[in-house]
């Protein structure tokens, strides 16, 4: 294990390279970063840790080799328990055009992204031979980053590419996991109600009438389960799908209204809070051109 290819963490949720990064973090005291999404894909291999991870109303307790594929626009969130060991894993971010790029090669290399996807997340657990070979990938293409030896560029779209068709493998080889039996928890119903209501209103007061809760136990539920408060966590659903909507084409105005908010400049305030950046600016990082409302 190479301690000068280890990465500082930041709660940095966006991306600085145009097609991929990657970080080799070892945390021996780390504070978990509320719910969140990224407008890229992101593959996470846990090495070690008392971790939880949550995403799309999911929890998973993770055991080391779980490979977990975030697909863009999905919320998530890693819980910590204890400080004792410390918190090691892989973060993959693969931006969105450069994903389209290698679809454009083949297929096969986008196979477990897609199905991601379709899933709003995936599990990929590793056996310890199938954990080792991920892991030697992994430091591989990190070992080839810091580097600056005749051939790096072209030795580091292999190790990519290795990496992709590995993942698209192992995910073949994995059936889709059965859906939990029996009721949903109150957490789990109002979320999942949330994603499929994103343009209705959703107040803490209709929450509360549809659902016959407490308003104020619906706050508990979100702050135990999300570290949010419901009003965080709608915003940020929301702006999560108003990204992968105009990541597909639509237009700014009709983002706006498809995922329930009033009017552009209360969106454009929202979005900058979230992301750092403004809307167009954010497209243009991305590979795409469309006229946006003027950006106040």
């Amino acid at each position: 294990m190479k301690k000068q290819l280890r990465s500082e963490f930041n709660s940095r949720q966006y991306m600085l390279a145009e097609d991929f990064e990657l970080f080799y973090y070892s945390d021996p005291h780390f504070q978990s970063v509320g719910d969140h999404s990224h407008p890229y894909y992101e593959v996470y291999l846990f090495v070690e840790g008392r971790v939880d991870m949550l995403f799309s109303g999911r929890k998973r307790t993770l055991r080391p080799g779980d490979v977990i594929i975030v697909p863009p626009g999905t919320v998530h969130r890693a819980v910590i328990h204890g400080d004792e060991t410390p918190y090691r894993r892989f973060v993959f971010w693969l931006s969105v055009p450069f994903c389209d790029a290698l679809r454009a090669e083949s297929e096969t290399y986008l196979s477990a992204f897609d199905r991601a996807s379709r899933e709003k997340g995936l599990v990929l657990p590793m056996d310890l031979l199938a954990f080792n070979r991920l892991r030697g990938k992994l430091f591989a293409l990190l070992e080839e980053l810091s580097t600056d030896r005749l051939g790096r560029d072209a030795q580091i779209g292999l190790y990519v590419r290795d990496l992709m068709l590995f993942l698209s493998r192992e995910a073949q080889q994995k059936p889709r996991a059965k859906a939990p039996r029996g009721v949903l928890s109150p957490y789990e119903a109002i979320v999942a109600y949330i994603a499929d209501h994103l343009e209705e209103e959703l107040s803490l007061d209709s929450l509360s009438r549809i659902f016959y809760l407490n308003k104020y136990y619906i706050v508990h539920l979100f702050q135990a389960n999300a570290g949010l408060s419901p009003h965080q966590y709608i915003i940020k659903r929301r702006l999560s799908a108003c990204c992968e909507a105009m990541l597909g084409g639509a237009g700014l105005a009709e983002c706006c209204a498809r995922c329930g908010f009033d009017n552009y400049s209360g969106f454009y305030r929202a979005f900058v809070r979230e992301y750092g950046v403004s809307p167009s600016r954010y497209l243009r990082s991305q590979g795409v051109t469309q006229p946006a409302p003027a950006e106040r």
